[in-house]
């Protein structure tokens, strides 16, 4: 199975994403992820100083509020189902104690 893991990995690398509308790939980059099919006829784009440091803070800041957005959506869908608890002076009731 260790030499199907890089092309696992691959794939889930360039998979979408809901949480952050994006495949981490991108995310990461700021550009799709070519296959080595296509790198001969593809040139690199150089990012210096200022400029990347610029892009990645645009890209963290979108990728945080994609996965907040998609936080609250998952929250909203759990408070549909949710019923409130209330409990009588001495019910009895279980208490989870983690360490």
């Amino acid at each position: 199975w260790d030499k199907h893991l890089p092309l696992v990995e691959f794939s889930y690398n360039n998979s979408y994403h809901t949480s952050i509308k994006a495949a981490p790939f991108e995310a990461l980059y700021g550009r799709k992820c070519r296959s080595s099919v296509c790198w001969a006829e593809v040139g690199d784009r150089q990012l210096t100083g200022p400029e990347i440091i610029h892009e990645t803070t645009e890209k963290i800041v979108q990728i945080k509020s994609r996965i907040q957005a998609a936080r609250d959506r998952q929250k909203s869908y759990a408070d549909v189902r949710r019923k409130p608890l209330e409990f009588q002076v001495g019910d009895k009731v279980m208490l989870k104690v983690s360490p």
